[in-house]
């Protein structure tokens, strides 16, 4: 955890959920109940290819939405993390998926993938 991260509630939510959870979506909307495309194409990729992952639905904290983006650096939301480990966006996720590569990354982080 960084000084950042630890002077930082919202990182630190952050940084302990990530931490707490193999594969977490950071998301709008709720994985039942997605509010935005982007977020609704990466919870059906994960469901198809049978990664079990909490949502966070950052629609609920303005601090959070705001403090995601900070966080990794990375614009857009829905952001998705393997292990501690940052992969990326709905583009990404849904590129990683048709190439197989995300199902293959799940399995070489020790994500156990069910069936969908």
């Amino acid at each position: 955890m960084t000084e950042q991260t630890a002077a930082d509630p919202v990182h630190a939510f952050i940084a302990q959920t990530v931490a707490e959870h193999d594969v977490v979506l950071f998301m709008k909307g709720t994985p039942d109940s997605p509010r935005c495309g982007f977020s609704s194409v990466t919870v059906q990729i994960l469901d198809h290819v049978g990664a079990p992952f909490v949502g966070v639905d950052v629609l609920q904290d303005e601090a959070l939405r705001e403090g995601i983006k900070v966080f990794t650096d990375w614009p857009t939301i829905p952001q998705l993390y393997v292990k501690g480990e940052f992969i990326g966006g709905s583009d990404i996720v849904r590129e990683m998926f048709q190439s197989g590569e995300l199902a293959a990354l799940m399995s070489e982080k020790g994500v156990a993938l069910g069936e969908a």
